[in-house]
C-alpha cells in the first residue's frame, strides 16, 4: 500500500542519515534540498550544471491554468526559473489555440531551491528542465488524489518493440512537441527514440528545430523541456550545444533502434584471487554539499520570502484510509519470576 511505501522511503532515509553520522559523514545533499518547502527571496539565479547544481528565487508553477495542471503535488517539484514557468504557460496556451493539443498534465520541473532530489532524476536541479506527460490534460480539474494516483501513459506499442503506436501517438502530439522544440529558449527535448523516429518520419513542417529533439532512453510517456542557460545566472553551467546542421535523423537515431542501446551490460569477470577487504572509505558514495558549487550551500542557508504567493503553496493531500494495524490480541500477563 502507498502508506507502508512512504513510511519505508523514510525509514530508509533515517538509516541512510544514521549511517552517514556512524561514518562522520555529512548529510546527503539530497535531503537537505528535499526539505526545503519554499524558495529563496531575491532574484532567480540557476547555479551549476543540470544534474549538479541548485536555484536561487525560483517561481512555482500554479496548480492550475486555463491549459495546464500540475501532477503529483506531494512531491513539491512545481518550481524553475521563471523563464521555465513561462514557457510552459505560452506552450500550454500556443499547443491548445493552434495544435489541437487540449492542454498540459506538468510532471516535475524542480524543487524549490533545486538540487538533487531523492528520487526520479539525476538532472532537474537548476530550475531549467520541465517534464510534460504525454496525456492530454482531460476536459475536467482533477482532484488532488488523482493526481497522485493517475499514471502518465507510455506511447509505445505494446508487442517489446521501440516503436510508437499510432492509436497513441497521434498528429497533435508530433505538433506539440515540435511547437515545443520551436522556441529559441528551449536547448533540448529528450523523448523515447521511437518518438524521434515517428517524428522524422511523419514532420511535415520546419525540420531544423529536429535536431533539438534528442532521443534517449525512458521518456515514453513524457517528454523532457531543458532551456539554455538564462541570461542574469553567470554561474549556469550550459551544456554542448546542439548541431543545428543535423536533423538527427541518421546514424545517431540508428544507432538508438539497434540492439546494442538495449544490450545487458556483461557481467564482470570475477577475481582470480581472493579479494582484500576493501579499504574504509574516506568519503560518502553519495552526493554531499562539497560536491556542488559552493553557492549552493547560500542558496540553502538564504531566507525564503516574508510572504509566499499563493501559488507556491502545497495544498494538503487527502491520503486514502490507513489499514488497521493487525489484530495480535490481548496482551497476557507476565508470570511472576520464581
Amino acid at each position: 500500500m502507498r502508506w507502508i511505501k512512504a513510511l519505508s522511503a523514510v525509514l530508509a532515509l533515517a538509516m541512510a542519515a544514521s549511517s552517514a553520522i556512524a561514518e562522520d559523514f555529512p548529510p546527503p545533499a539530497k535531503v537537505l534540498f528535499a526539505s526545503e518547502a519554499a524558495p529563496t527571496a531575491g532574484a532567480p539565479q540557476s547555479i551549476g550544471f543540470y544534474s549538479k547544481g541548485c536555484l536561487a528565487g525560483a517561481e512555482a508553477l500554479p496548480i492550475d491554468g486555463p491549459t495546464w495542471q500540475a501532477m503529483r503535488l506531494s512531491r513539491n517539484r512545481r518550481f524553475g526559473h521563471p523563464d521555465t514557468i513561462a514557457l510552459i504557460k505560452k506552450l500550454s496556451r500556443e499547443a491548445a489555440q493552434y495544435d489541437g493539443w487540449p492542454g498540459l498534465l506538468v510532471g516535475d520541473i524542480s524543487q524549490p531551491r533545486g538540487g538533487p532530489m531523492l528520487s526520479g532524476h539525476a538532472s532537474h536541479q537548476v530550475g531549467l528542465d520541465a517534464d510534460i506527460w504525454l496525456n492530454p490534460m482531460p476536459d475536467r480539474r482533477l482532484t488532488l488524489r488523482e493526481r497522485e494516483d493517475i499514471s502518465a501513459q507510455s506511447v509505445l506499442k505494446n508487442d517489446g518493440t521501440l516503436f510508437v503506436d499510432p492509436e497513441k501517438f497521434t498528429p497533435a502530439h508530433v505538433r506539440l512537441i515540435m511547437r515545443a522544440a520551436s522556441y529559441p529558449e528551449v536547448q533540448r527535448i529528450f523523448v523515447h527514440p521511437g518518438i524521434k523516429k515517428a517524428l522524422c518520419d511523419d514532420w511535415k513542417g520546419e525540420r531544423a528545430n529536429l535536431a533539438k529533439v534528442r532521443p534517449y532512453y525512458g521518456h515514453h510517456y513524457h517528454f523532457h523541456i531543458r532551456l539554455f542557460c538564462r541570461p542574469g545566472s553567470p554561474d549556469c553551467d550550459p551544456q554542448n550545444r546542439v548541431d543545428m546542421a543535423d536533423d538527427g535523423c541518421g546514424a545517431n537515431l540508428a544507432w538508438w533502434l539497434s540492439d546494442e542501446p538495449w544490450a545487458p551490460a556483461k557481467p564482470e569477470k570475477p577475481p582470480e584471487e581472493p579479494a582484500k577487504p576493501p579499504p574504509k572509505p574516506t568519503r560518502p558514495s553519495y552526493t554531499i554539499m562539497s560536491d556542488l558549487p559552493a553557492a549552493c550551500t547560500a542558496v540553502l542557508d538564504a531566507p525564503a520570502p516574508a510572504e509566499l504567493p499563493q501559488a507556491a503553496l502545497t495544498p494538503a493531500i487527502p491520503l486514502p484510509p490507513l489499514a488497521p494495524w493487525p489484530e495480535i490480541g490481548p496482551v497476557p500477563t507476565q508470570r511472576p519470576r520464581g
